[in-house]
């Protein structure tokens, strides 16, 4: 499956995906969800607070061959940062409204 991640723009100072490629890698966390090998085909922030962007760049996703997008555990979960983005719900909406039938996981690792 070719996949797409959307990461925090705000922890890019911090976090250069390392775990999330160590996840793909592995299989672990959302990975061991996919069937088949995986493909990353990019890697994207999610264009800054409040997340309006996160719509867009999973377009462009989609357009690189996305077939399913990622919204790393920096979004949903906090990490590294301990903080979980408060728009993050919002920011999938956008994203299953922006890419239809393309599958959304809240998370990576």
């Amino acid at each position: 499956m070719k996949i797409g991640i959307i990461r925090c723009m705000q922890t890019e100072d911090i976090c250069p995906g390392t775990s999330d490629f160590k996840a793909i890698a592995g299989r672990k966390g959302a990975f061991a969800q996919v069937e088949g090998d995986i493909e990353l085909v990019g890697f994207a922030n999610c264009g800054g607070c409040p997340g309006k962007r996160a719509g867009s760049r999973a377009r462009l996703l989609q357009a690189r061959g996305a077939e399913a997008v990622f919204m790393a555990s920096c979004i949903g979960k906090g990490l590294p940062l301990n903080f979980p983005c408060p728009h993050a719900d919002k920011m999938k909406e956008l994203i299953e409204k922006s890419v239809p039938g393309v599958k959304v996981f809240d998370y990576t690792h």
